[in-house]
């Protein structure tokens, strides 16, 4: 496990390509052997504003997780199909999954507010599932990888802002987990092209936290603890980004819960079919819920 605190530039040059590479094809593999959704809807009217949603076997109701994608926050990148592993993984245990798309960079309409604006949308639109669906909304939890980390920790700090971009704050999470991602934006300004092939944090914000400081205050969760929601944190290479955020979240008094699984890399967490994506699976589905 890959657990030197380093700058992030170092610590991202550290991680063996080969292994990356082997296991980002273990998880596309993985994404052909997924199930289809129980049903998919839209919460918007964007063909991207959509989502799946998965049950588990039973009656329910069932405690719910908004399941966010990564990938830079960039349209070319990742989509809801890299987490379909892992939502299919939480159904299986019990947890009902609402797997989301969204805009991204590069999507008219994405960025900043635009993507903000998508997740909290898609996160109110559990309470109009739950009118036909089998969904226990005072039991939700919000999980996102790498770029989705963030949103997902961003969706469960709405009700700190109070600005109009939190949505309308209809189905409030009581627990985060961030897989592998940050809890902010401007002090990873830089680094991110060294994660990412290539800048992402300033076309996505629409310019440099010089040039936007409040849009940066309002879409990044460290700058509005403590969340008051129960936090996962789960690492896998970029503990750099995710290790400021976690002191932050305790020095403030929100409880959080750490995962390392030996082994890890940014993709094989979040592989079900993995001995580190199986232990992160089981990981959400005994801690997420700690009265179930």
């Amino acid at each position: 496990m890959l657990r030197a605190v380093l700058p992030l530039v170092l610590l991202t040059a550290a991680v063996p390509t080969l292994a990356q590479t082997n296991s980002r094809g273990v998880l596309n593999a993985a994404k052909t052997q997924v199930a289809a959704p129980v049903l998919v809807a839209r919460y918007g009217s964007d063909p991207l504003q959509q989502g799946e949603l998965r049950l588990p076997k039973g009656k329910g109701p069932f405690p719910v997780a908004v399941v966010i994608h990564g990938g830079c926050w960039d349209a070319k990148m990742e989509d809801w199909q890299g987490t379909a592993p892992l939502a299919e993984a939480l159904a299986a245990r019990g947890i009902a999954s609402w797997n989301i798309e969204y805009r991204r960079t590069g999507d008219p309409g994405g960025g900043y507010p635009g993507t903000f604006q998508d997740v909290a949308a898609a996160t109110d639109y559990l309470a109009v599932l739950a009118k036909t669906q089998p969904l226990d909304l005072g039991h939700v939890a919000v999980v996102g990888h790498s770029a989705g980390a963030h949103l997902a920790l961003w969706v469960a700090a709405r009700p700190t802002l109070h600005d109009p971009i939190a949505g309308a704050m209809t189905v409030k999470p009581v627990t985060a987990v961030a897989i592998d991602g940050p809890g902010t934006l401007a002090p990873f300004v830089g680094i991110d092209a060294e994660v990412c092939g290539a800048p992402a944090i300033v076309p996505f914000m629409g310019g440099t936290p010089a040039e936007k400081p409040a849009a940066y205050t309002l879409a990044s969760p460290q700058d509005h603890l403590p969340l008051g929601v129960h936090q996962l944190i789960v690492v896998g290479v970029l503990d750099a980004m995710t290790a400021p955020y976690t002191q932050a979240a305790l020095a403030a008094g929100d409880t959080v819960v750490k995962l390392a699984p030996g082994g890890a890399d940014h993709f094989n967490i979040i592989t079900p079919g993995t001995p580190q994506g199986k232990q992160v699976a089981d990981f959400i589905a005994a801690q997420a819920f700690g009265d179930q």
